[in-house]
């Protein structure tokens, strides 16, 4: 084989060999979905687009789909607890409150006396609410099977105003901080100063008829006031002690030295002190009337 015929073989090695090339280049850009042309040779057709599968998402297009709005799914809202509402709170079945602790007014005032009558109040009336009306309502309350608030509902009134009569102005303004007691019988005849120490009262009678009363207060367990029947054998307006060196006006003596008469410190402190064995009144105005009245000889009954 001369030159030329070896050059002509080899030039066309060469060309099978680059078409092979080209044509191998061109599947592998098939395959990736590119367009692609073989070099020096002339413009591939373009590849038709692949056939959609089952597992596509879009469909196929020249030009890429306009993405669709995203819609939000309806969600449930669930109420946090703190957003729930507190439940009703349910209607008291005694009803409403009308008085309780505290209060101050002349329907306390009435309340009292109406307690009273019945014997859960052991008290003249003052018209506060205070702890003494608190555990009478409960003691009512209790007795007819109520709910023992200690509060003046709108059922425990209703009960009590059947149980009770309007009270009487005596009964809204006694004359004494407590009950006066039923006299001692040793009172019910003549003029008498009949002194209940259970009750602390004086009550100054006439045949058996109170014409008045009046708070007292009286010895200390070291000096006790004595108990028994007396009568009034001195009586000195102006009297000082010449014991204790203190002021015992309007003083009434019916047994030693012991005296029905004013305390400054009866009025001032209350129960809260005693006498050195005398009967103590602290309504000056009362007792300056009783001693106006009273006489020597009158009797004078101090019982438990």
């Amino acid at each position: 084989m001369d030159s030329t015929t070896r050059s002509t073989s080899r030039t066309a090695i060469r060309g099978r060999a680059g078409t092979a090339a080209a044509l191998a280049v061109l599947a592998v850009a098939t395959a990736a979905g590119c367009k692609a042309q073989v070099t020096g040779g002339a413009p591939a057709a373009p590849s038709a687009p692949p056939r959609a599968t089952a597992t596509d998402d879009g469909k196929p297009a020249t030009r890429p789909p306009s993405p669709s709005p995203v819609v939000p799914s309806p969600r449930t809202t669930v109420p946090s607890p703190e957003a729930t509402a507190p439940p009703a709170p349910k209607p008291d079945p005694q009803g409403t409150t009308l008085m309780a602790s505290g209060s101050e007014s002349g329907r306390v005032r009435e309340l009292q006396a109406r307690l009273r009558q019945i014997g859960h109040f052991d008290r003249s009336p003052t018209g506060y609410y205070g702890s003494v009306t608190v555990a009478a309502v409960r003691s009512f309350q209790d007795k007819r099977g109520l709910s023992r608030t200690g509060r003046t509902d709108t059922l425990t009134w209703r009960k009590l105003l059947g149980m009770t009569h309007e009270p009487t102005a005596a009964e809204l303004n006694p004359p004494t901080t407590r009950q006066v007691a039923k006299p001692d019988k040793r009172c019910m005849t003549g003029r008498v100063l009949c002194i209940s120490k259970n009750s602390r009262t004086l009550s100054w009678m006439i045949d058996g008829r109170v014409v008045s009363s009046m708070d007292v207060r009286f010895g200390s367990q070291y000096t006790p006031t004595r108990e028994g029947t007396f009568s009034v054998y001195w009586k000195s307006r102006h009297h000082v002690s010449t014991i204790y060196h203190t002021a015992m006006p309007y003083a009434m003596f019916f047994s030693g030295g012991q005296a029905v008469h004013y305390s400054a410190d009866f009025a001032a402190r209350g129960y809260d002190g005693a006498s050195h064995g005398c009967v103590n009144v602290r309504d000056e105005g009362k007792i300056a009337s009783l001693f106006a009245q009273v006489k020597n000889g009158d009797k004078v009954v101090v019982y438990g």
